[in-house]
């Protein structure tokens, strides 16, 4: 199905060959994008301004309020605010509509571009009206990939946006290049999501594309209608790729012209005999409908293979969630889900930029036209993903159709991918057509005994399922209508009436309309010259995500309020980590205070440290943190709790790493950190990490583990630390930098 080559290999005439000379990589469509947005004037170390920046109403409250106390007096390029993933308007803590006001007030002062809530999920808007062949945007968003409209998309944490805001760069060495190679033509019954996950499946655990650009090449691709890439390319994410980039035709060419932006298109293909580093082969031929197991995207296989395995398989998303739960919560199983060698779900949902799209929808409607979901448990969902293709679908009566089969239709939110929509019941399994099933993300308390389990399938074989009452369902396996190419008119009419247009407007006098529960950034100190730190939370899972170090789902109406969301951090993975941290950040707030507590004075003197020159805070240690979501409060509410630290084997992504040097903490590496004997309680000393950073000494920082009752030597490093990256940690997170 996919073949992947490591090492150098030259694309020319359709075919790929392995080669030892790297001269040709200036060929790569990515690299003539990356030097067009290059200021630095070096190819090894780009400095990037993008062309315009998106954020969705989970982030950009906090970057406006980072950029505001950095200085920012206006949007210096052109910034859309969507509103989809707060849209519920009242979950528990801030109400949410507060955010909206801030939102389009700060449009308006700062000159933004503002799409009200239910109108379009933040990367179909971004499609339809951002992006651009050539153009390089970036989101707080990790799903920010628009490579199949010829536009390098790139998903950072928020602090990455306040430095554009602030008319800085985005700063990065020169990353690899793989090619993409598509050859063949899907099956029938095999959608974009199926391409997806077999795709995700092939790079994911060896890393093979991790923070470089996949660039999309070969004949398959005019296979492929410009929808059905867009659904393989939004999930290339789960493959913790830097971007996406892909060769464009007279299909993009149709699609701008369609969407009334004719002007944005241009050719783009790589140059002859262009060096990639790297290369993955997919026959999208051999391609079959395609499962990804909780937990994970890459947790995939057929589901002929899923189904002939089912009771295995799912003993092992058992077992792995039995390591989720505490013991004294009985695990809801999942072997009841087979029944006469059948699988029954419960629940299907198609949603969002991923699955809720216009050709999606049509397809899903021509397999359940005159049919039903039934009457029994299964329930069906279903997220267009903007207001304008819902219009469509209304127009043309699918949407009818749809509803009259017991789907229930609902606006355009995000809600179903972080967990704020379509919560499965306890002990459900859930198929969704969706981004991610990350363990927590779909909306369940593991640490409160709740349990629900969400599966990713293509709309398609979702549709063939929802039509045989929820027994899972290949599409290839049913009688499929005969394919039909459904006419798309858009209409922005919508947007014209709705969007607040500020881009190059911004009106200094309008004032910021802040709600009760929107609360700035706590002040935060400069780096001590001597640091002794507390594990607060020792995690040894071989990835931990952003979704366990910050929760989604009912947090989202506390990510306005930084003090009270941290509440929530690793709430669900380590439900002592807040009360450790806090502990620790009582201890440092008394040496600041300049009488520290008798337990203050216990740690420095055990560490052989003044108070007058050492901080007290507390550190998380992880194998491999940070996998997933670009949201910077993953960082934000271990600094908030006094965090000083991140010690890993190595970081997931690397927009989680910069997360946490934006906010001021050390992103260290210990070699051989699964050995390292490390746990929550103990304490990590390092002496004169301040005088290490100014003089530029990142490859061995000794430090002592105090565990035990003993004193142990450990050596901590900082690799690929950047001048910037050291000045904002010195200065104690990105504000401050600014500041000074």
């Amino acid at each position: 199905m996919i073949q992947l080559s490591s090492g150098l290999h030259q694309y020319k005439n359709g075919a790929f060959v392995r080669v030892q000379d790297p001269a040709g990589k200036e060929g790569t469509m990515a690299h003539s994008i990356l030097m067009a947005h290059n200021t630095s004037g070096s190819e090894e170390n780009l400095k990037i301004k993008f062309d315009a920046m998106a954020s969705h109403d989970i982030t950009y409250v906090g970057i406006i309020q980072t950029a505001r106390a950095s200085g920012m007096k206006r949007f210096p390029l052109p910034y859309v605010l969507t509103n989809c993933h707060n849209s519920l308007c009242a979950v528990g803590g801030t109400i949410n509509e507060d955010d909206h006001l801030f939102g389009l007030s700060a449009a308006k002062k700062y000159g933004g571009i503002y799409v009200p809530a239910h109108q379009a999920v933040i990367h179909q808007y971004m499609r339809e009206r951002m992006a651009g062949c050539g153009k390089m945007l970036l989101g707080s968003d990790s799903h920010t990939r628009y490579g199949a409209l010829g536009t390098m998309g790139v998903g950072e944490g928020g602090p990455e946006l306040v430095k554009q805001l602030c008319e800085k760069t985005y700063d990065i060495a020169y990353p690899e290049v793989v090619a993409i190679h598509l050859t063949g033509s899907p099956r029938r019954g095999v959608g974009p999501q199926d391409v997806a996950l077999a795709l995700v499946k092939a790079v994911f655990s060896c890393g093979f594309v991790k923070n470089k650009v996949m660039e999309f090449v070969g004949e398959g691709i005019g296979n492929l209608t410009v929808e059905y890439r867009n659904g393989i390319d939004v999930m290339t994410t789960e493959t913790t790729c830097l971007s996406s980039i892909w060769e464009t035709d007279d299909q993009v060419k149709g699609w701008y012209a369609a969407h009334l932006r004719p002007e944005e298109y241009r050719e783009l293909h790589p140059a002859p005999g262009a060096v990639y580093d790297g290369l993955v082969e997919v026959d999208l031929s051999s391609i079959e409908p395609m499962i990804a197991l909780p937990f994970h995207p890459s947790n995939a296989y057929t589901i002929r293979e899923f189904r002939d395995r089912a009771k295995e398989l799912l003993a092992q998303v058992e077992q792995e969630a039995r390591g989720m739960m505490d013991e004294k919560y009985p695990l809801p199983s999942l072997s009841d889900k087979v029944r006469d060698g059948q699988v029954y779900v419960e629940q299907g949902v198609v949603a969002g930029c991923s699955g809720g799209t216009f050709e999606n929808i049509m397809t899903m409607t021509d397999i359940m036209r005159g049919k039903s979901i039934g009457a029994g448990a299964f329930t069906m969902s279903l997220y267009p993903a903007s207001q304008p293709q819902f219009i469509e679908l209304m127009k043309n009566g699918a949407a009818a159709e749809l509803a009259s089969a017991g789907v229930v239709l609902r606006s355009a939110f995000c809600g179903p991918c972080f967990g704020a929509g379509d919560v499965p019941a306890h002990g459900g399994l859930s198929i969704r057509h969706a981004t991610r099933n990350f363990p927590n993300r779909e909306g369940a308390k593991p640490s409160g005994g709740q349990m629900a389990y969400v599966a990713l399938m293509d709309a398609r074989s979702i549709a063939a399922t929802a039509i045989n009452g929820g027994r899972l369902t290949a599409a290839d396996e049913i009688d499929l209508p005969q394919e039909t190419a459904h006419p798309y008119h858009y209409d922005p009419t919508l947007y014209a009436n709705r969007v607040y247009e500020g881009w190059g407007k911004a009106d200094p006098e309008a004032e910021l309309v802040f709600g009760p529960n929107i609360a700035d950034w706590p002040e935060q100190i400069a780096l001590p010259e001597n640091l002794v730190l507390k594990v607060a939370s020792a995690i040894y899972d071989p990835v931990t995500t952003t979704d366990e170090l910050i929760p989604s789902g009912e947090t989202s109406s506390y990510r306005s309020n930084p003090q009270k969301l941290a509440e929530f951090a690793l709430s669900r993975k380590d439900p002592q980590y807040v009360p450790r941290a806090k502990a620790a950040r009582e201890l440092e707030l008394t040496r600041r205070a300049g009488a520290p507590s008798e337990e203050a004075a216990r740690l420095l003197s055990l560490a052989g440290l003044s108070a007058g020159d050492t901080g007290i805070g507390s550190l998380v240690f992880a194998l491999k943190p940070g996998d997933g979501s670009a949201r910077e409060q993953a960082a934000s509410c271990q600094r908030v709790l006094g965090g000083c630290a991140n010690i890993a084997a190595e970081y997931a992504t690397k927009r989680y790493r910069s997360n946490v040097v934006n906010w001021g903490m050390l992103p260290f590496i210990l070699e051989g950190a699964k050995d390292a004997g490390i746990a929550a309680g103990d304490v990590v000393v390092l002496k004169g990490i301040r005088s290490a950073l100014l003089a530029e000494q990142y490859d061995r920082i000794p430090a002592t583990l105090l565990t035990g009752g003993e004193a142990k030597p450990i050596t901590l490093s900082l690799p690929k630390m950047t001048r910037d990256e050291r000045d904002i940690i010195l200065a104690g997170c990105l504000i401050n930098y600014y500041a000074q």
